[in-house]
């Protein structure tokens, strides 16, 4: 049955036309070749021969494609009723899918699975449960009309024909028969059967993406190996394994990559001339983005004696990644850049964050700036926002910063110091003035840089430098940002703020008895403020107990996220905050951008209607895309330090206990900041008691107490660079105090949580008090 057919066509007119032709095979249902055509626009005889070559250039021009059964279609459609698989949510919520099989060379058209009908209780009790992410199912498809839909399809489900295959990143290890999957992931801990045929070529040792098939009913389950990422002892696989572990994306579609190749520089046309403004950035040595640039000089208004002009100027992503693009649908996906020792997986294109949006020394670049005024006191009087076009005077480092600003200047900052830079330190100072006494939180706790040779492997790791001129441009990012949220709100338009909640009560309950152990004071009944964690720090600063303190504080603060719904930033002490100042690797920024330009009249590329009524989701999603870096970065860096470790089984190092659990503690070594595992049986065959409050394991005979921030001695037992994890064994460290006694207790009014003996190594005859006993072999560190 045909739907909507054009008519047949009279004898006496000629050959369909293409467009009769296309609309033809993309009306009907059932089965169309050149008979059904010949026979829909009454083509008969001799006339069919030049149908037939109509057909065929048709294919091969790729306006018509061919399915395996000869049938006929449009090029890039699917047919009416097709086997799909569900592959992800979107922002709003619904299932997403793919064709099951799709060969053309276009890219493969978008389809959303519209919700099943309701079909009453007494049929829903029978029914099987609704398809979810990794289903296949054969569905009933509709081509979106509305130009404005993002989907190409709307699937309703017929019904489900079985469960899509399970990616899974592990180690290859060959046998006989093929080889065994190890995954790399720690929670999935069965390994999975690879047959002869389905090894691609992989080698014993590789590191591979590998797919669930189909297998026995008992035993392992099998998998096929689907790409070969190398050995992996190579460094290079260290990354990988963070990328696919935390799913994020590092492959642009082919119509991202095009996109981004065809764009072209913005230039003065609708823009504010910055460019006789001796802007610079200021970035690390090894920055990857160099997405804002500054200005400071006096105010010469007699009215602002003693006050200053800054201007902060950001590259103008906006005017290049366009809502509902191919660029910013990829951008939203990932929600910002991930950065690892060895690589960055960007947010955006090469060829926009590393080229157009990139500030470069001495080249025009189109940016949003801000131009804020400040009083003698550092307190903000106006600030104006411009669309403009810039040109980058210089490309500074912080060092040769800091180093021009302590009487060390080079040939190229030599020449920038009185009439850019010292204006610039001048206006850091009075900015400071107001930053002191608004008192944000000032946790102060070291980083740590890997440095890696030309192999990829690390070659040293150090505590990194920090200079003043990193506050500079700090400070100056802060002031931009809240003169971006104050705009949006003044101007009443939708924004993500980025809002930071104060500690909750429970924490703040858990920080105080601490404080208590070291006789510390910490109101638990009040409103707190920064000031009040700041107050304690300057108490402990200097003193053993200055890490271990700074290291509680922060673990009681709440963590900052997107939100459509503006709390205020408790870190920074400040009402209102938004994120604007990193548009090349924070989609946050870019949506403040874009509501900038609407709110200002900048031009016609900024905010959609469907980004303003999707805040709230699109803020969730990039709060989620933000924590799934930090752990995937966390994870990597585990990675690359125990590789760099393994070859120091036995070494001793100098540590500091970073966490206090019930089955033992974990030290940071101040030679790397590596976090490894000492299990709880390692510390002697008595029995520990977790003291949560204290942050403490005290031996339940001997007191031997074990708390957090301590400084102890460890060896290091094991270093698997697959996982990251370190185990080491105590060689000295603990401090004596009372026994927590048979029932655990551990301070007034406190019960001590579990604890776990380790037998001693002879019947009846325990370890002297404070003794090391060796690790079981073959133990792993736990992370």
């Amino acid at each position: 049955m045909k739907k909507d057919a054009p008519r047949k066509r009279d004898k006496s007119v000629g050959l369909p036309s293409r467009e009769q032709i296309l609309e033809f095979v993309a009306s009907s249902t059932g089965k169309v070749g050149k008979r059904e055509i010949a026979r829909a626009f009454n083509v008969k005889g001799a006339d069919r021969i030049p149908l037939k070559q109509m057909l065929k250039a048709m294919a091969e021009e790729g306006v018509l494609a061919r399915d395996e059964g000869r049938k006929l279609r449009r090029a890039g459609d699917l047919p009416p009723v097709t086997v799909i698989e569900i592959t992800h949510r979107d922002m709003d919520g619904e299932l997403v899918a793919r064709p099951l099989e799709w060969t053309d060379e276009t890219p493969a058209p978008t389809i959303v699975v519209t919700p099943e009908p309701h079909k009453g209780r007494v049929a829903e009790r029978d029914a099987e449960p609704p398809a979810g992410i990794g289903d296949r199912v054969l569905a009933k498809l509709t081509r979106t009309t509305d130009a404005d839909e993002t989907y190409d399809y709307e699937a309703r489900i017929v019904r489900r024909v079985g469960k899509g295959a399970e990616r899974i990143l592990g180690l290859f290890r060959e046998n006989s028969e093929g080889g065994r999957l190890v995954p790399v992931d720690k929670k999935l801990r069965n390994e999975f059967e690879i047959a002869r045929g389905d090894t691609a070529d992989a080698k014993d040792g590789d590191l591979v993406l590998a797919e669930t098939v189909p297998g026995k009913r008992y035993g392992l389950a099998r998998a096929r190996v689907r790409e070969v990422f190398g050995k992996s002892s190579d460094p290079k696989s260290i990354s990988l394994i963070a990328i696919h572990t935390h799913g994020i994306p590092d492959r642009f579609p082919d119509s991202v990559i095009a996109e981004a190749d065809v764009a072209t520089a913005q230039g003065i046309e609708g823009r504010t001339d910055l460019r006789d403004i001796p802007l610079v950035t200021i970035d690390p040595v090894d920055a990857r983005d160099h997405d804002d640039a500054v200005w400071a000089a006096p105010d010469t208004d007699p009215k602002n004696e003693g006050g200053v002009v800054v201007i902060v100027a950001i590259a103008d992503v906006a005017a290049y990644v366009r809502p509902g693009s191919a660029m910013d649908r990829e951008a939203r996906k990932r929600g910002n850049s991930t950065y690892f020792p060895d690589r960055v997986v960007p947010m955006l294109p090469e060829r926009i964050s590393n080229d157009l949006c990139s500030l470069r020394e001495k080249e025009d670049r189109a940016c949003l700036a801000v131009r804020m005024v400040y009083d003698a006191q550092g307190n903000k009087r106006s600030h104006e926002f411009v669309r403009g076009l810039m040109r980058s005077a210089a490309r500074l480092t912080y060092r040769q910063m800091q180093e021009a600003i302590d009487g060390a200047p080079d040939d190229k900052t030599g020449p920038l110091l009185e009439p850019v830079l010292r204006p610039l330190w001048d206006a850091y100072k009075t900015l400071c003035i107001a930053r002191e006494k608004r008192g944000p939180l000032d946790l102060d706790l070291p980083e740590y840089k890997a440095e890696l040779d030309r192999s990829g492997r690390i070659a040293a790791v150090r505590i990194a430098d920090k200079y003043e001129s990193m506050k500079l441009i700090e400070e100056f990012m802060i002031q931009a940002n809240v003169c971006a949220a104050e705009t949006l709100e003044q101007k009443q338009t939708k924004l993500i703020y980025r809002v930071h909640d104060a500690p909750s009560r429970e924490k703040l309950v858990a920080l105080a008895e601490f404080l208590q152990t070291l006789n510390i004071g910490f109101p638990k009944g009040q409103t707190v403020r920064p000031a009040n964690f700041n107050k304690i720090l300057g108490e402990v600063d200097g003193t053993e107990y200055d890490q271990m303190v700074s290291t509680v504080v922060l673990r009681s603060q709440a963590q900052a996220i997107y939100s459509p719904d503006n709390i205020g930033h408790f870190g920074l002490n400040l009402r209102r905050y938004a994120h604007f100042t990193s548009p090349i690797r924070r989609y946050a920024d870019l949506i403040v951008h874009r509501a900038l330009v609407s709110a200002n009249r900048f031009g016609k590329d900024g905010q959609s209607d469907e980004e303003t009524s999707a805040m709230a989701e699109i803020a969730e999603h990039i709060s989620m895309t933000e924590r799934r870096s930090m752990l995937a970065e966390r994870d990597s860096n585990d990675r690359f330090i125990a590789a760099y470790l393994e070859d120091r089984i036995g070494a001793e190092f100098t540590g500091r206990i970073s966490g206090v659990t019930r089955f033992g503690l974990f030290v940071r070594l101040e030679e790397t900041g590596a976090d490894g595992l000492v299990p709880i049986s390692n510390l002697g065959a008595e029995y520990f008691h977790h003291d949560e409050a204290g942050h403490a394991l005290i031996g339940e005979r001997s007191g031997l107490t074990f708390r957090l921030g301590e400084q102890v001695k460890v060896r290091l037992e094991e270093a698997v660079p697959v996982t990251g994890g370190l185990r080491f064994e105590i060689v000295e460290g603990g401090k004596e105090g009372k026994p927590a006694g048979r029932h655990g207790r551990t301070s007034p009014g406190r019960s001590g949580g579990k604890g776990f003996r380790r037998p001693p190594t002879k019947p009846g005859r325990a370890p002297e008090k404070g003794s090391r006993g060796k690790p079981k072999s073959g133990r792993k560190g736990k992370r």
